[in-house]
Parts: C-alpha cells; structure tokens; sequence
C-alpha cells in the first residue's frame, strides 16, 4: 500500500538525538506513513544502530554532502504523494502526523503547511522572539529577512518540492531559506496553530555553531531569486532592498576583518542591485557565480 506521507530524516553523527526522534515517529498515532533516514556519511555509531531498527525504517547511507543532499536523496526515494521532514535533534508530539494530515485533506489547495513548535535550548524551553512567530497565508515579503518556515513542522506535496527543484546542495547554510523563497514566490503557506514540534537548538554541532557568516548564504539565495522571472515588480523592489541591506552590513565585517578584497563584491552587489529589475539583467548572473565562486574559496571576478 502506497504510503500517505513519506518522513525524512537526515542525520550525520547524532545517533543519540537521532534515535529519540526516529522514536518521535514510530510513536505517532497514525500509520500511513513510510520513514526514512539518509545517513549523510556518519563516522559515529550510527550505522551500526540503524541497521538494528528492521525492516519498518528505510535507510539509506549516502557520502557526506551536507543535509541539502541529505534531504534531496530521501525525497528522490519517496513513495508518497506528502513529503515530511523531521531534523534529528527534534521531536514530534505523538499526533502531529495525525492533525497535520487532516489539516491537508481538508484544505487540498494547500501545498505546504506547517505547525507551530515549542523551542528547547539548552535543555530550558524558550520563547522565540516576536519576528520568529509562525504566520499562515502570503508571507513571502516577511520571509525575506528572516525564515519563517521550520523543517521539522512542515508538510508539502512531494511534488511541489521536486518542481521547485529541491534544496541547493551548493549552500552549506541557509538551504531551507532558499528553498522556502523560491516555494513562496506562488505559494501561501497553511498554518495549524498548534505546538506539535519541539526544536531543540543551543548544541555546538549545529549548522549555526559551525558554519561562520550564515548570511553571506542568505545573500546568494537573495541574488538568486532576482535571477527569477516569477517576482512581480513590487516583490522585486523589496528583494533588491534586503538583498541591499544584507549586503552592507556583510561587506562591512568583512572590512573590520580585513577581508578587503572580498568585501568588494558585496559592496558591489549592494551598489548595483538597485538596478536589476530585471531577471535578464547580467549583473545578477555574474554576482551568482561569483558568490558561489567565493563559498568555494576560489577567486571571484565581477
């Protein structure tokens, strides 16, 4: 029988963390769902666990590339028409398949959906700040500065994620930002107000703990979406602002860093975005690739 969900959990040396939330779903109060996990490379116990849970968990061991590829390979492999994600340092409430697959079906315009979430940090619950509340419908434009759709609360339809295009497994930070902007252009976002998702945060593995200037990715997704003919003008005016912001606060570090030569590019984009009111502009495509160029620590030109 065809599955109605498919649940995907990546996970890279967390196998503690990793088995409470593949026990998050096995506890959940429905059954029609398939899980799976995609092991991105672990060099901890991992494996050696996994291969003991059976047959109901479908797992699969992957090079290491980073969750975006992660993610990409459990959605390739997915069987049903809704696709789940769930990080593996969080948990799911027993019935959040339960409410978030009728919140679905009885909204079946709705492509994506998420619930709200209880915030753990450090072991201590915390609350998110007012810029970080969950809201339902067009928030494409609030988006913009700051991501307002969590992984671990979101249900899509499969294929709305493979027509988009998946997550860029060029981006070791902010891919779900990308992701989210690029879905948001067409799509409202339906919200079941209900904690149904603890997101537990404050550990040293984190991408936030590991990865420095996260925003110098936000900045490559912002260009990215200038390089995309389904903006409409006012959206576009709005990118080019933020996309503007970010761009000389980021420069501006680079500087206090001594990172002239590569605070030049951003001082660029920041300078020049104003005039990229169309997808067709060159500018855009040369600042992209020379972004990523940078993100690979190969010298940009621009």
């Amino acid at each position: 029988m065809t599955p109605e969900v498919s649940v995907i959990i990546p996970t890279y040396n967390r196998r503690p963390m990793l088995l409470e939330a593949i026990d998050s779903v096995l506890a959940q109060t429905v059954t029609a769902f398939e899980l799976i996990v995609i092991d991105d490379g672990s060099t901890d116990d991992t494996p050696e666990h996994l291969s003991r849970l059976g047959r109901t968990i479908r797992v699969e061991r992957i090079e290491h590339r980073g969750p975006a590829a992660a993610r990409n390979r459990g959605v390739a492999i997915a069987r049903a028409p809704l696709i789940a994600f769930l990080d593996s340092d969080d948990l799911w409430s027993p019935t959040k398949l339960e409410r978030q697959l009728a919140f679905m079906h009885a909204n079946p315009n709705c492509a994506i959906s998420q619930t709200n979430e209880i915030w753990v940090r450090n072991g201590r619950r915390v609350n998110p700040g007012l810029r970080h509340l969950k809201r339902a419908g067009d928030i494409f434009i609030d988006s913009l500065r700051t991501c307002l759709i969590s992984m671990s609360a979101t249900i899509m339809r499969t294929e709305l994620f493979r027509s988009s295009g998946g997550l860029d497994e060029g981006m070791d930070a902010a891919e779900d930002y990308d992701l989210w902007l690029r879905i948001l252009i067409d799509h409202e976002v339906g919200l079941l107000d209900e904690p149904l998702v603890t997101r537990r945060g404050g550990r040293p593995d984190q991408t936030s703990a590991t990865t420095p200037a996260i925003d110098r990715f936000r900045i490559l997704a912002l260009a990215k979406l200038l390089a995309d003919d389904r903006l409409s003008e006012s959206r576009r005016t709005t990118v080019i602002e933020v996309l503007g912001e970010k761009c000389r606060i980021y420069a501006g570090g680079l500087v206090r860093r001594g990172r002239v030569d590569d605070a030049r590019l951003y001082e660029w984009v920041a300078n020049e975005a104003w005039r990229w009111r169309k997808s067709t502009t060159p500018g855009i495509g040369c600042a992209i690739e020379s972004m990523r160029s940078m993100l690979r620590g190969i010298p940009h030109e621009c």
